[in-house]
């Protein structure tokens, strides 16, 4: 890894690429590659299948010449960074795991994915904003950073009804990642909001002890979306990481 690695990031669920421009802003002359998993963005419905999001990852680095590459990703990033290692582990030059976690999901959040995914395609996903806001966001960041709160709303109301019900069974049916960590020799930082309730930091604590070579960053006064509540601090810790 040097500061000629290209970086690819993959972005959360419900949102698109474009959460990553301020990280990408930030790289200058850098390749970077930051896709929409398909059913965001401007990418046509695809399976509902993590591998098969991360076979997409690995056709876009294709197209753009990208032979290895570190990879970030937050949150459904991160479980689609864990299949891309598992399938291309020679492609990846590092990991950056953000408010994200190894395991799969209980019963309870499968059972909740589920009824979401039907949700959504019942009634279309303006509702989404105010039933995911209040766990995506910290509470510094609901109450003291109305711009970030908006420019989320903004993010998440582009999404397409079945590209978020085909991405809620993509998670709810993932793998646990858990058994792989060992497998994981690159450089690994691990980062996560000090306000993320969804995937605190005893789960980031887990990938970091769990991997070969890994590194915990936690982000004050952020939630689950690290790198649109402070990113000034998250790109601070990603710029030390890649050089």
């Amino acid at each position: 890894m040097n500061s000629r690695t290209p970086v690819v990031f993959l972005h959360a669920f419900p949102l698109n690429a474009a959460m990553w421009d301020a990280q990408r802003a930030v790289l200058g002359s850098r390749t970077t590659l930051a896709p929409d998993f398909p059913g965001f963005g401007n990418r046509a419905v695809g399976k509902s299948n993590i591998d098969e999001y991360a076979r997409a990852v690995l056709r876009d680095m294709d197209a753009a010449g990208v032979e290895r590459a570190v990879v970030v990703g937050l949150s459904m990033g991160g479980y689609v960074a864990f299949r891309l290692h598992a399938l291309a582990p020679d492609r990846i030059a590092g990991l950056v795991l953000a408010d994200t976690k190894a395991g799969g999901d209980d019963e309870e959040t499968r059972l909740r994915r589920t009824d979401q995914a039907a949700k959504a395609r019942r009634d279309g996903v303006a509702w989404l904003e105010d039933a995911l806001l209040p766990a995506l966001l910290g509470n510094t960041t609901r109450g003291r950073r109305p711009e970030v709160v908006a420019s989320t709303r903004t993010l998440i109301a582009q999404a397409h009804s079945e590209g978020v019900a085909r991405a809620l069974e993509a998670m709810r049916a993932r793998p646990d990642s858990t058994p792989q960590l060992p497998s994981i020799r690159v450089p690994a930082l691990v980062l996560v909001g000090e306000e993320d309730n969804l995937t605190p930091e005893a789960e980031a604590r887990t990938i970091v002890e769990g991997v070969r070579d890994g590194q915990l960053g936690v982000i004050p006064q952020a939630g689950h979306l690290s790198n649109l509540e402070a990113p000034d601090k998250f790109n601070e810790v990603l710029l030390s990481f890649l050089e």
